[in-house]
């Protein structure tokens, strides 16, 4: 673990773009393997997780050359076309790698175990083995006492079937998962989602020219349909990583940043209504949309503001689950209250999220605690003028560091963070694009 350090800066002032978003670019590369052909990936991000769901497929047989472009040639197998790996594929702490390739997995004519390292080990995955057991996939996994699942997982060849499948719990790695392994059943699969969650594999999907159809909350796909490479994938840069810069603008004086071509997905971009709900100066330009790159992307520019507290109800958790941790200290920040509804999944990420960052802002002097009510966990904060500089954990969970990394910008004294490695996983490249920023 590397230790690093902040203190208070009179603001953030200039102009980024950032590597491609997480999310799209595990998709693109999945389904890129799975086509036949040469596809491009451009602005492909060199963070961990990323680089875990390549490696996968590379002890799958596929062939990728990565030129210092920052772009990948991807010569896709088609969906038959994968090799049996020589041993287990190692899913490190990628919740996306083990879960999308688990839906992979689930259409191949071999054997293979997953296994992950000791958070992801941790995270409960019968949320998804139950509806690919359902599709007839043949999944064992470890077995608690309380009938829960967890990593390591085997999965067999199995001839799958489509299903009709109403997701109990909103998640778009779940959904994603499902979809994939639909890909190689009989029949249709449908989905049919409670809560809209982020859409880029079904963006994906239709850009490879898969079978699918969605309807407001209803998805339905088509398996035994061949995959057909669009040639080159354009990967826009991460909301997520947009987020921690656009907060410490706006909570720090004598700021403007402007932040180009980031993905702008109807279904991702909740950060950014709630902010301007609470009086954030954020501005949206170059708003662009092109089938061929999958996704709408733009620019945004984020000033100075005066925050006030907010509501932040359950439905909106899904368009903004990564950015919760940076709006708590947003909203730490603010005039007034702010109540987060509906945030038990923070419990299962990379770490505890509620324990993570209601413990450090405490030590910061923020006034935030989560309750329980008849409808579930959620977090309240009583805005304050000023954070004090304190010694923080990361609990290893990157999102936990770098949200802390802002909140200690905008903090009387100096502010140690535990450890910055941990945010290799997600955004290598924050701390100095950080500094670049920092006047």
């Amino acid at each position: 673990m590397r230790p690093f350090s902040v203190h208070c800066v009179g603001g953030l002032k200039g102009k980024i773009t950032l590597p491609g978003d997480k999310s799209i670019a595990h998709r693109a590369l999945i389904l890129s393997s799975l086509s036949p052909g040469q596809t491009v990936i451009h602005n492909f991000p060199a963070n961990k997780d990323c680089l875990t769901t390549l490696d996968a497929f590379k002890k799958l047989g596929l062939r990728v050359d990565s030129p210092d472009s920052g772009s990948l040639t991807v010569f896709g197998k088609g969906l038959y076309g994968l090799i049996k790996p020589a041993g287990p594929i190692w899913a490190g702490e990628s919740g996306t790698t083990l879960r999308l390739l688990l839906g992979v997995l689930s259409g191949q004519d071999f054997e293979t175990k997953l296994i992950a390292d000791r958070s992801l080990s941790k995270r409960p995955m019968l949320r998804l083995n139950s509806p690919l057991r359902m599709m007839w996939a043949k999944i064992t996994a470890k077995k608690t006492s309380n009938q829960e699942e967890y990593p390591p997982i085997t999965v067999s060849a199995g001839r799958l079937n489509g299903i009709v499948y109403k997701m109990p719990v909103a998640s778009a790695q779940v959904k994603s998962a499902i979809l994939l392994a639909g890909l190689y059943a009989e029949g249709k699969t449908k989905i049919i989602e409670s809560v809209r969650t982020r859409d880029h594999t079904e963006r994906m999907l239709k850009l490879f020219k898969a079978d699918i159809k969605v309807k407001e909350n209803n998805i339905v796909m088509d398996g035994k349909h061949r995959l057909v490479s669009p040639g080159r994938v354009y990967v826009p840069g991460d909301i997520s990583s947009a987020s921690f810069f656009i907060v410490g603008a706006v909570i720090l004086a004598q700021s403007r940043i402007l932040i180009k071509k980031v993905s702008l997905n109807p279904l991702r971009t909740g950060i950014i209504k709630v902010l301007r709900r609470m009086g954030a100066n954020i501005q949206l330009s170059a708003v662009s949309f092109q089938p061929s790159e999958c996704e709408p992307m733009g620019d945004i520019i984020a000033k100075s503001s005066k925050l006030k507290g907010t509501l932040v109800r359950k439905h909106e958790i899904p368009s903004l689950i990564d950015e919760l941790p940076i709006l708590m200290v947003a909203a730490s920040l603010a005039q007034g209250q702010t109540i987060i509804q509906g945030v038990s999944e923070l419990r299962v990420k990379e770490t505890d999220r509620i324990k993570s960052m209601c413990g450090n802002l405490c030590r910061m002097g923020a006034k935030i605690k989560a309750q329980n009510s008849s409808k579930g966990e959620y977090i309240v904060i009583e805005g304050v003028r000023r954070l004090k500089g304190a010694k923080i954990k990361s609990f290893a969970d990157h999102r936990t560091a770098m949200s802390m990394a802002i909140a200690g910008l905008a903090a009387e004294g100096r502010t140690l963070i535990d450890d910055s490695d941990c945010i290799d996983k997600s955004f290598p490249e924050f701390l100095s694009i950080l500094k670049s920023l920092i006047r």
